[in-house]
């Protein structure tokens, strides 16, 4: 059950008719295709349809489409040694594809081979004088390596979008080349400079419009080393950079950046949170310990709004993981991408409007017609525009003069550190009027960093790339109201000076 493993019949059903969705509810819908496909066709012509439409890596569907990409030839005109590597690549077409791991390919080509051999369809002579033939794989000019995380996790959609892919496509995507090169240069860049001495073993880049549009997508140091996609598959804890969600429910449930609370010691069915310098800092506005990075102060924020209403939040800014309704979920406890992170803040960017990031703007097949063409922005309105202009507010006070000031960029912007427990987490995410970044630095085995915060590291990357990203562009103020400031009502002042425990 938990693997969901089916017969390549069935694998042919999903692929003709379903979704991927690991549910009962396909899991039955494609048994019942599969019957009716063995009732209907022969299994060489299932195997054939099968075949033609399987994915076996580096954007390549179908086994014509493979041997042409890895080989240069028809199909028809693959060698035993060749058909046996394509043939390999079902088992992981990403991980094993001859681009990056030529190794690994040809290793798996073996084990089929020799499969072959047990089942009595090769001898050991014939293989022998099989494998002492070179593979030559057609090699990808530099510029096509560009983006390879970014172009896997399109691919990964390209069914959802237009069913199964039958004959070539055209995708036109979301992708700015130049930005993806300057997110892939500055995260190998700083990796280089700072890795070893922080212990810092792997990180993800992801850049994207107000709209959730992604222009640049960076899923590890080394697509070579690793085709696992740290932008979009890991899931990390994002600490404190999930606090202006809390302040989002605390927003919503009556307070202001004004109100104050104060930084004391507070303990909650035996936890007791404490800050980063282990002192305490007594009565602040709420602005003031966004920007600081108060823990206690959050936890306080996010007991008022109520832990359900804090879910509720994230939910709404599209984030879809599982979070604890666990005091510590105030401090970023629970576990998120980087991509769905940084699209929770495009929301705060664009003046609260919800975002889905996406990568794909429109398809069309081999004869130009137009088969798919996005259309619509997201969820629609998710926060309202005065709580979005005040995160806003709030998160450019962490720049200027809190915890991410080694982000500033010389231009109005807004973002958060973050840092979860024992250094294993750190990250900068944030915003410019015109686009959306989010950095995350730590290592796949979850190996503690060397005291690395998300006001290091990952705020000089996000710096970095963001001033380069930048580059030419005009200066433009953050999404907001004009008289952001100014309280909004009588009943709004009376909090602002009574509610947080300021003394009249």
């Amino acid at each position: 059950i938990r693997q969901g493993g089916s017969t390549i019949t069935q694998q042919a059903a999903k692929n003709l008719f379903l979704t991927p969705d690991r549910t009962f509810k396909r899991k039955i819908q494609e048994v019942l295709l599969a019957l009716w496909l063995e009732h209907s066709f022969t299994k060489d012509q299932i195997l054939t349809v099968y075949l033609n439409r399987v994915y076996f890596g580096a954007g390549a569907y179908g086994i014509d489409a493979a041997a042409r990409r890895h080989f240069g030839v028809a199909a028809k005109q693959l060698t035993l040694y060749q058909a046996a590597l394509i043939a390999g690549l079902l088992k992981a077409p990403t991980r094993l594809n001859p681009a990056v791991n030529p190794e690994g390919a040809k290793m798996r080509a073996h084990v089929v081979l020799g499969n072959m051999i047990a089942a009595g369809y090769l001898s050991q002579k014939t293989m022998k004088h099989e494998v002492t033939r070179p593979l030559r794989f057609v090699s990808v000019p530099q510029g096509q390596q560009m983006g390879r995380y970014f172009t896997d996790w399109i691919g990964e959609r390209l069914t959802d979008l237009i069913g199964p892919v039958v004959g070539g496509v055209t995708v036109r995507t979301t992708l700015d080349t130049r930005l993806q090169g300057i997110a892939e240069t500055e995260l190998s860049k700083h990796l280089a400079a700072g890795g070893r001495a922080g212990s810092i073993g792997n990180g993800a880049v992801v850049v994207m419009s107000p709209s959730g549009a992604v222009r640049a997508l960076v899923g590890g140091k080394s697509y070579a080393e690793s085709q696992f996609n740290r932008a979009t598959q890991a899931l990390r804890q994002p600490g404190s950079a999930f606090k202006p969600i809390v302040y989002l429910a605390g927003l919503r449930a009556g307070l202001s950046p004004r109100t104050r609370l104060t930084d004391a010691p507070i303990e909650i069915n035996g936890w007791k949170p404490r800050n980063y310098d282990g002192k305490y800092h007594g009565s602040m506005t709420l602005a003031e310990a966004l920007s600081r990075s108060i823990n206690t102060i959050a936890v306080k924020v996010s007991e008022k709004a109520g832990r359900a209403h804090v879910i509720k939040a994230a939910r709404q800014l599209g984030l879809t993981t599982k979070l604890p309704a666990h005091p510590s979920l105030a401090l970023g406890a629970g576990e998120v991408t980087p991509l769905e992170l940084t699209a929770a803040y495009a929301s705060f960017a664009n003046g609260g409007r919800g975002v889905w990031a996406h990568g794909i703007s429109d398809i069309s097949d081999a004869k130009g017609n137009l088969i798919y063409r996005r259309q619509g922005g997201g969820p629609g309105r998710v926060v309202s525009e005065s709580n979005a202009a005040a995160i806003s507010q709030m998160l450019a006070g962490v720049i200027q003069h809190g915890t991410g000031t080694a982000a500033a960029i010389g231009r109005p912007a807004a973002g958060k550190t973050g840092t979860s427990q024992d250094f294993r987490d750190a990250w900068f995410v944030g915003y410019s009027a015109d686009l959306v970044a989010g950095v995350w630095l730590g290592n796949d085995n979850n190996q503690p960093m060397k005291h690395v915060t998300g006001g290091g590291a990952p705020a000089r990357l996000w710096r970095d790339v963001m001033v380069r990203a930048h580059a030419g562009m005009p200066l433009r103020p953050l999404a907001g109201p004009e008289n952001l400031n100014a309280p909004s009502s009588l009943w709004q002042r009376v909090v602002d000076q009574f509610g947080g425990g300021k003394k009249p």
